[in-house]
């Protein structure tokens, strides 16, 4: 797959024409490299698939006026040397204002930066502060051992109520862009200092269950230890956190120990609502980053961002947060990325989540810190408020009033895995644009359930419980899990689709006629889209296949044969 992606930016970049380059400039890239961890280089802009194709080798950092700004390391220098594409090298940070706390204390008044142990005591001290309202948990560690922290705020803070949405802000996914750092855990201050004097703050901390995670790349923050000096995008290993979530494009791509117990954490969790911060622009840039196609709720995305922007706009001046349309932009209008976080929760998790690039600045003075704060902490506490309208309410059966598990889509509106689920309580949530939509439920052994005209008004909740009927015994239209394979017969090669409900990861078992175990894997599936299979190397025969979701423990079987 790689020596494939090369061999097309490779012809991409012959036929612009481009030419080679000075020796020195590779000379003092190497050197920038060395001494600071990486190095950004400019390029100039030809066309869409030239971008993509250069963003598949190395890390696309930004799009600006005809130029592309990429950011390279010991990982891809290589690559890029190879393509012989000339290039502006651009002076590295000084780093002269990144002002370093002199205690934990000095950092909670938000004018510095923490060394990571402080950071690490300041985390503690709010549910030492604050415990009923604070709990600190671990997504994880990076690749070096660091603990990517999270704090979880809501009133009954040591319990999981189900009825409640869970929200999730994560900041610094890229290690070198450093406001939402400092801007998170201050957001975690002010809501907890605030919760018993501001209603409405007590409000959302009442109603929500929100999460917290200040900095998700704490190996490429503290890259030489345990201040912030020379800091750089990557993590441990130079990959480029921001490109390395589950992609549909590339279902082979490994991901990085961060993303992978970043994404265990956001499957527990299955957020409603999220948003992770960086810095290089100012823009809210919302999905899809991958697609030119429309996402089903883009007007809703739309609403979600200016309502960020515009309360923004009110407190900051005119030349801030105005990038693109007025500080609001689709990702890929503005550049097409694979492996970003914001398409994978959205696509893949069901959730609805958007980047919010804070700062042009990447390395932020501390100087800076109290006017980002002012400019945007009103934006930060509404966006949290969107988790609590829309469409909401509880799934149950109609027989004995337990919780169904239950999909609830929007006829001829939901596409692209947009349509929701409930939770393990049957409590669902689905966030959509004003208007009057006709909404289908539907849970395995009983029959759909579809009411029209519900109404979604802008800033306000619509109730609506619903209790569907179970298939009675013996009733032939009930409905099966069935697994849907093509062709089959085959020579081996074939595609499987499953049930909605079998929507995100799911383990696969090919079993012999035997009953011998020939394979078994795990695979992420997303509603509608196939999974191709190579069965290919084994005898032609008849073989059973089993399906299980690791989400809702649901099997469906059928059988593959393969011929010659």
């Amino acid at each position: 797959m790689r020596a494939f992606l090369l061999a097309t930016a490779f012809l991409l970049l012959s036929l612009t024409t481009i030419a080679g380059r000075d020796k020195g400039d590779t000379l003092l890239l190497k050197e920038y490299i060395s001494k600071y961890g990486q190095a950004e280089v400019v390029i100039d802009y030809h066309g869409r698939e030239f971008a993509s194709a250069i963003g598949r080798v190395v890390s696309i950092d930004r799009y600006r006026e005809g130029k592309l700004y990429l950011v390279i390391n010991n990982l891809t220098i290589s690559d890029f040397i190879r393509m012989a594409v000339p290039f502006d090298l651009s002076e590295p940070c000084s780093g002269e204002g990144i002002v370093t706390a002199g205690g934990a204390a000095k950092a909670m008044e938000w004018q510095s930066y923490p060394t990571y142990t402080q950071y690490d005591s300041i985390m503690r001290q709010f549910p030492a502060a604050y415990p009923g309202l604070c709990r600190l948990d671990t997504i994880g560690t990076s690749i070096n051992g660091k603990l990517i922290l999270v704090l979880k705020i809501s009133d009954n803070v040591h319990v999981e109520e189900d009825d409640e949405p869970e929200v999730f802000y994560s900041s610094t996914m890229h290690g070198d862009e450093l406001a939402g750092f400092v801007l998170m855990m201050r957001l975690a201050d002010y809501l907890l200092e605030n919760y018993v004097a501001d209603s409405r703050i007590r409000n959302l901390v009442d109603n929500l269950q929100i999460y917290i995670n200040p900095l998700a790349n704490p190996d490429g923050t503290y890259r030489t230890g345990d201040i912030i000096s020379n800091p750089v995008r990557a993590n441990a290993n130079g990959v480029d956190l921001n490109r390395n979530f589950p992609d549909p494009a590339y279902p082979s791509m490994v991901q990085e120990k961060e993303n992978v117990d970043m994404i265990a954490f956001m499957r527990r969790h299955r957020f409603v609502l999220s948003a992770n911060f960086h810095s290089g622009a100012e823009v809210v840039n919302y999905p899809w980053d991958r697609w030119t196609r429309l996402h089903a709720d883009d007007a809703w995305f739309l609403d979600l961002s200016r309502a960020y922007a515009d309360t923004v706009h009110i407190y900051a001046p005119d030349d801030y947060l105005s990038d693109y349309y007025d500080g609001v932009v689709r990702g890929s209008e503005w550049y097409l990325i694979n492996g970003g976080r914001q398409d994978f929760v959205t696509w893949g998790l069901q959730g609805r989540e958007v980047t919010i690039e804070i700062h042009s600045v990447k390395q932020t003075p501390a100087g800076s810190l109290e006017t980002l704060w002012q400019y945007n902490y009103r934006s930060l506490v509404n966006y949290l408020s969107f988790a609590l309208h829309g469409i909401r309410g509880r799934v149950t059966s109609v027989n004995d009033g337990e919780p169904l598990f239950a999909r609830i889509s929007v006829s001829g509106h939901d596409k692209d895995s947009s349509a929701v689920y409930s939770s393990p309580g049957g409590w669902y949530g689905r966030m959509i644009e004003d208007g009057n939509w006709t909404l289908v439920f539907s849970s395995p052994g009983y029959r759909d359930t579809v009411i029209t005209g519900v109404e979604s008004i802008p800033g306000e909740t619509t109730w609506l419980d619903v209790a569907m009927e179970p298939f009675s015994t013996g009733d032939d239209t009930a409905r099966k899990d069935q697994i849907i394979i093509k062709p089959n017969p085959s020579d081996g090669m074939f595609t499987l689709s499953l049930p909605d409900i079998y929507d995100g990861y799911v383990k696969i078992e090919i079993v012999s006629g035997m009953g011998s175990l020939l394979l078994s894997g795990t695979r992420q599936y997303s509603a509608g889209v196939p999974v191709t299979f190579d069965l290919s190397g084994y005898a032609a025969g008849i073989y059973n296949m089993r399906v299980r979701s690791l989400h809702t423990g649901r099997l469906a079987f059928s059988r593959v044969v393969i011929v010659r």
